[in-house]
């Protein structure tokens, strides 16, 4: 039977990460857990899994990823997210393909949203998929902070699993404005380092762009209240990303 080792990063995942660790209990041959120094007691729970725990500082999202890939003594990486779980039909996907051996060096499947736990049908959070399952000699993260996913050479396409992974993206609106303006910072400092110079014109047209693309041309309105608050959001965070980008470069100076 084919081998997979499962990947997850955490920092302070204490309400998720049982239910994603029980979610691959018996899917993942070892568990490897890269944590960013949590104190709230979850790498002390994903010890108790039996998890393989290593501490490391977080300098982005694809760097700490990647970092435990490299970590996976198998060929195949089931990379999972701790506010994300496998359901019983994507569980019973990837049993099959241990069973039967592996055809293909990548996977993908559909990710479901939940917003305040609601599922999310539009918005552009829906299909969402993703490419989660992979030979390591052949795909990886990329080494970026912020929006991140895994790349392998044009010659592959990821072979579709039936199933879903669900993903308890936020809990509440709170959290949900916290989240994205740490990911906006991020990619704040993305283009720092790339040269870029935001223009305030240009950041209000991709905020006016992000709330239309999501709320009217992506459906978002049928997602009702949550709809409006992912399309809000994504228009103010461009905002965000201009504010801190113009303060990192000045500092920088």
């Amino acid at each position: 039977m084919a081998k997979i080792s499962a990947t997850i990063i955490t920092d302070n995942n204490i309400a998720t990460i049982e239910r994603c660790l029980e979610s691959i209990i018996g899917i993942a041959d070892e568990i490897i857990v890269v944590d960013a120094f949590s104190d709230d007691g979850t790498a002390e729970t994903c010890e108790r899994y039996g998890c393989k725990v290593r501490q490391r500082r977080f300098d982005g999202f694809g760097a700490q990823k990647q970092y435990a890939v490299s970590l996976a003594t198998n060929s195949y990486v089931l990379s999972i997210d701790a506010d994300e779980y496998l359901d019983d039909d994507l569980r019973h996907s990837i049993a099959k393909l241990k069973e039967d051996g592996f055809e293909h060096r990548i996977y993908s499947f559909s990710r479901l949203n939940f917003f305040c736990g609601k599922p999310i049908r539009h918005s552009g959070w829906w299909p969402d998929k993703q490419t989660r399952l992979f030979d390591k000699r052949y795909g990886s993260w990329e080494l970026r902070d912020v929006h991140e996913r895994v790349t392998f050479p044009g010659t592959l396409w990821p072979a579709p699993l039936t199933g879903l992974l669900m993903h308890e993206r936020r809990s509440s609106v709170a959290e949900h404005r916290r989240k994205e303006t740490g990911y906006a910072v991020l990619e704040a400092r993305v283009l720092v380092a790339a040269g870029v110079r935001p223009r305030l014109l240009g950041a209000y047209l991709r905020a006016a762009a992000a709330f239309l693309g999501i709320y009217v041309f992506k459906l978002g309105f049928l997602d009702g209240a949550e709809g409006r608050e992912i399309a809000g959001t994504a228009a103010a965070m461009r905002l965000v990303t201009y504010r801190m980008a113009k303060k990192i470069g000045k500092n920088s100076h």
